[in-house]
């Protein structure tokens, strides 16, 4: 497979569609991407898994591969199935983008040996993208920004072993935004979800300086919305939850949207709506109306409108994602999500919340700020003993 194009190419395509007719879109500085990505940690159970996830995805006309050495052996699975397609003679390496990533932290010749062995498991000389991967507290983003970090990047950037640099975030609002305006990244990955917009407008601060946005799992992250509950189904009739979700995501925007699928049968949505990227027609922002509607109306006067008004917290507690989980329990039947989530605080290290409820202490100073005179407190008592369960453990960490 010939190699990757050195990096400050220009972007292949931006808008314009494939050769096979699917949507393409700007992604940094690097080759335009599919509006649907595909993420290889969830297809490692054999190389022959992992085959079959990749033919179906370039079937679907997606044409961005996402991997990780976090990720299993995803890389190596990756490597071999590419090289089966370039041996048939049905795969080019220009037919697709490849990003893979790499954790912040150590010596630059420690970060350019983890780089090469990613390579060499996918068989490459070069990638198009290499994000860090869980750019989430301020000595990580330091580390690139003015340590070790920075001198690596640019080795990579010059060699042309990488053609550009991006990150992927779940720290607070305060340290993306940095590192948004550091000038040093050319794409992000973030958590945007339907159900979570928090961070919906440091997405379209990303797009406007002109950088690649993509979604950190709509599907699953988002609300485990590829097994959604009835009373959510019934919510966003007639549009399927992970349907309605992907097209609010688009609407936006968002260059690409991550599916971590297991076997062909989780790339329908992708292949369905792979060059639906414009604005939201009227049923489908009737159908977003209807469900907000619908959960505002089951809380009833404990509903949160997510201002954020009540922080800063003095004991830290995350006020609104904490209510935007009981929200989803209790106003769309999404106990199941709403549970495994609320149950990893503090145990994900910077991957997610570090306090759950119980860090409240009732001082009250959340009260006079609330324009909807919530009992916050109250409400907090409440999630606690709704959402407390033995935790699962996570996919990867």
């Amino acid at each position: 497979m010939p190699a990757v194009p050195e990096s400050g190419g220009k972007s292949q395509g931006g808008a314009a569609n494939s050769q096979r007719g699917e949507a393409r879109r700007p992604f940094g500085r690097g080759p335009a991407v599919s509006l649907f990505t595909l993420g290889t940690m969830r297809a490692v159970d054999s190389p022959a898994q992992m085959q079959a996830v990749v033919d179906a995805a370039l079937a679907a006309g997606i044409n961005h591969l996402e991997t990780a050495p976090a990720y299993g052996p995803a890389e190596t699975f990756l490597g071999q199935a590419l090289r089966h397609r370039a041996e048939q003679g049905s795969l080019e390496r220009q037919d697709i983008v490849l990003t893979s990533k790499l954790l912040p932290g150590g010596s630059a010749q420690e970060g350019r040996q983890a780089v090469q062995a990613s390579l060499q498991r996918l068989g490459l000389p070069s990638m198009d993208n290499l994000a860090l991967h869980g750019l989430n507290t301020p000595e990580q983003l330091d580390w690139v920004l003015h340590g070790p970090g920075s001198e690596l990047l640019d080795s990579l950037l010059e060699q042309g072993l990488v053609g550009q640099v991006g990150f992927s975030s779940h720290g607070d609002n305060a340290l993306i935004a940095r590192a948004l305006d550091s000038g040093r990244f050319s794409f992000c990955s973030l958590h945007l979800h339907l159900f979570d917009q928090e961070r919906l407008p440091l997405a379209q601060r990303a797009l406007s300086q002109a950088m690649g946005v993509m979604a950190i799992s709509p599907a699953d992250k988002g609300g485990r919305l590829q097994d959604p509950p009835p009373l959510l189904v019934a919510d966003c009739a007639p549009f399927a939850p992970l349907q309605l979700a992907y097209r609010f995501l688009l609407s936006q925007g968002i260059s690409t949207l991550t599916l971590g699928a297991t076997g062909p049968a989780d790339l329908a949505w992708a292949k369905q709506l792979g060059d639906a990227e414009g604005p939201l027609s009227n049923q489908e922002r009737q159908a977003i109306d209807q469900l907000q509607r619908a959960g505002q109306e089951r809380l009833g006067m404990e509903w949160c409108g997510q201002c954020r008004a009540c922080l800063p917290c003095p004991q830290q507690v995350p006020i609104p994602a904490l209510l935007r989980l009981r929200h989803m329990a209790l106003g769309h039947g999404m106990e199941a999500f709403a549970t495994e989530r609320y149950n990893l605080i503090g145990r994900a290290g910077p991957w997610w919340e570090q306090l759950d409820a119980q860090a409240c202490q009732r001082c009250g100073e959340c009260l006079p700020r609330c324009p909807h005179n919530l009992p916050i407190p109250d409400l907090l008592a409440d999630t606690h003993r709704r959402l407390s369960a033995a935790p699962r453990r996570r996919l990867w960490g």
